[in-house]
């Protein structure tokens, strides 16, 4: 069984999160396609980093939209598209949150989105995947693996489908060098999102 669901989150509109079965460019539905419902509130795309003499930086991207399609029987079918618009960093500051945009670290000017686009998923075992892809940033683009929790819940009313994602990421082979050595080069990110069975 094979099940498709679209991801989409704004400030202004959490409602624009649902999942459809039905994705632009996406394969047609049929009779056997289960329809699931992202939770937006449930949905985050965050990250930490370590600074010297400063506390541990973290802050989540706000705005994001993508496309999951899950097939339970055929993992290796299953695909990944997350596209995050840079602009949307939130570090709980709104004055480090412009010096985050700026061209020191994100340059949300000359690059407004970062996207990660999976190329393979591949069963490990009942309750886990592993995804490899390309992720692009600044412009770079580079391999990434991550291992994925899956968590299938039956029972009540409807389903539900639990993502888990953690990995870390060298942000010099993006060319993000600034504040190093003070500023850590390594950027831990986590990535969770939960949806339900329409």
């Amino acid at each position: 069984m094979t099940a498709y669901f679209k991801i989409s989150r704004s400030a202004r509109n959490l409602s624009a999160a649902l999942a459809l079965g039905a994705l632009a460019h996406g394969p047609p539905v049929t009779a056997s396609t289960a329809k699931w419902k992202i939770d937006p509130t449930r949905t985050h795309i965050a990250f930490a980093i370590d600074a010297v003499g400063y506390p541990r930086t973290e802050g989540q991207f706000r705005r994001f939209d993508g496309r999951i399609a899950v097939d339970f029987d055929n993992p290796g079918k299953s695909s990944v598209a997350f596209h995050v618009q840079s602009q949307s960093v939130d570090v709980g500051s709104s004055s480090f949150g412009d010096y985050v945009r700026s061209g020191a670290f994100l340059d949300v000017g000359r690059f407004p989105t970062i996207d990660f686009v999976s190329n393979s998923v591949e069963k490990i075992d009942d309750h886990t995947v592993r995804v490899s892809g390309d992720l692009t940033l600044l412009g770079v683009t580079k391999p990434l693996t991550v291992n994925v929790a899956v968590r299938r819940e039956n029972g009540g009313a409807a389903g539900r489908l639990g993502f888990l994602a953690k990995t870390s990421i060298n942000r010099f082979d993006f060319g993000m060098t600034a504040g190093f050595p003070m500023v850590s080069r390594d950027v831990e990110l986590v990535i969770s999102s939960e949806a339900a069975e329409l």
